[in-house]
């Protein structure tokens, strides 16, 4: 089955054909830098990181490019509120950044551009619309895109120029020819940071930001352009008017959009103040966790954020870690032709079908608990690999023990106390030497009395021939 992509611009799965055979390049719109990562933010971030494993997973050379936004209104706001340079602010927030993604499991990309890095670009580009008469000065001393002389303006969002009117909302500034009109350029206002330019001082709007980045990196047409949902219009919209106009080529082959994480079926977002940061969520559940929680649902989809999913997926994930207990393996090559790898295969092909690959792991799961066999397990870890999951120790992860984050030494909520005990891995062991040594002392009441407690505190025995293991429940 060969991969097929939901292609946002034609409102269907394509076959996915590469402009170059073997090749892919692939930019996605990243972070604005003003503060911490929201969910909605991580889940771009590890659907896209997804597609990229899986690209390679199956044999492309790929470039991966996902820029950083480090200049506009809301990081000139925030540092003006905070008393403090923007690039202290920008730095803080990329540093925090880059803690979150590492700890997500998601990996860095090829290219990771900064749009103050880019500026003559965006004047070159912004130039170049100007003399082919696609941009204009306005009377506030902007320069404007003109939307209605870019005739395939609206094809990405599939709405003509009256419909985007009439539904959407825009904001009208002084001197636009047409309220669609958006800024190429926005002059400098007092105090804020500025560029010279042939349009006096000022700096780059927004959308133009990315037409550059990605064409600097990737060349005026490339083949994947990704971001959340939220994106499509009117950024990615403004930025196909921008790049085709400029360029006089096609721009990007498939345009992919990841659904919103939802809360009480309103989008998460720090507009509405419905958000939870990532660095709050870690702080409560394993960060792979958090990861699963993303990945077990179709990226198009909408995510529902709630304790409760959370709980569910740390419960998954604790099956699939259950499985690998005990065995000696390691993720390697996979054989597609495995009947559970062709399976996986076909279900990551059908539109990155994460939810189906999941199911695979579990089918794989049951197998390995019946066969106990070093080869299911490492299919299982290989498979895995692919979505950024089940590479840790397995005994790690049942106790606990593994990183919440970053920033977390021991993991989340690893101490528990009940009747005055502290329950960290080095007490529990000593417990159950403890009860071990009531067992042989056939001192059961007091053994059973250790075991009791330390259920009470979330701590499951498992007796085996080998002695007894525990993991957290």
């Amino acid at each position: 089955m060969v991969l097929k992509i939901y292609n946002t611009l034609a409102r269907e799965k394509q076959e996915f054909v590469p402009l170059v055979a073997g090749r892919v390049r692939m930019y996605v719109c990243g972070m604005t830098v003003y503060d911490h990562i929201h969910m909605g933010g991580a889940r771009m971030l590890v659907a896209f990181d997804v597609v990229q494993r899986w690209l390679r997973a199956s044999g492309y050379d790929v470039t991966y490019v996902r820029n950083i936004t480090d200049i506009d209104d809301k990081i000139i706001k925030r540092a003006q509120e905070n008393n403090e340079p923007i690039e202290a602010l920008t730095a803080r927030f990329i540093a925090a950044m880059d803690e979150d993604s590492a700890a997500l499991g998601v990996e860095k990309p090829d290219f990771e551009p900064r749009a103050t890095e880019h500026v003559e670009g965006m004047q070159k580009m912004i130039a170049a619309l100007e003399q082919k008469g696609l941009a204009y000065r306005a009377a506030n001393g902007d320069v404007n895109f003109a939307v209605r002389k870019f005739p395939e303006y609206g094809k990405l969002s599939g709405k003509t120029l009256d419909d985007l009117r009439a539904g959407e909302r825009v904001d009208v500034l002084p001197g636009k020819q047409d309220p669609l009109d958006f800024v190429l350029w926005k002059t400098a206002k007092e105090g804020e940071p500025y560029w010279e330019s042939a349009w006096g001082k000022g700096r780059p709007g927004w959308h133009i930001e990315c037409s550059v980045m990605s064409s600097a990196l990737l060349g005026n047409h490339f083949d994947i352009h990704g971001g959340g949902q939220d994106l499509q219009f009117p950024h990615h919209e403004n930025e196909i008017a921008q790049s085709e106009g400029a360029n006089r080529t096609k721009f990007v082959n498939y345009w992919m959009h990841n659904g919103f994480v939802r809360v009480d079926n309103e989008k998460m977002s720090k507009s509405l103040g419905n958000f939870f940061t990532v660095r709050e969520v870690l702080g409560r559940y394993d960060a792979e966790v958090v990861r699963f929680f993303i990945v077990r649902a179709h990226y198009r989809s909408a995510l529902n954020y709630s304790d409760q999913h959370l709980e569910d997926a740390k419960h998954a994930l604790t099956r699939l870690y259950t499985a690998l207990k005990g065995i000696d393996a390691v993720a390697g090559p996979v054989d597609w032709s495995d009947a559970h790898a062709k399976r996986f295969q076909d279900a990551m092909n059908d539109d990155f079908n994460t939810p189906e690959a999941v199911a695979v792991l579990f089918d794989l799961a049951n197998e390995l608990n019946k066969s106990r066999s070093a080869k299911d397990a490492a299919l299982l870890k290989s498979l895995g690999c692919a979505l950024g999951l089940l590479q840790g120790d397995p005994v790690a992860f049942l106790q606990g023990r593994v990183t919440g984050s970053s920033r977390l030494t021991e993991g989340p909520d690893i101490s528990r106390s009940t009747g005055g005990v502290s329950h960290t891995p080095e007490s529990i062991e000593k417990l159950i030497s403890a009860r071990a040594a009531a067992r042989k002392a056939r001192n059961f009441a007091e053994a059973d009395r250790i075991r009791k407690a330390l259920e009470d505190a979330g701590i499951v025995l498992e007796d085996t021939a080998q002695g007894t293991t525990w993991r957290r429940s």
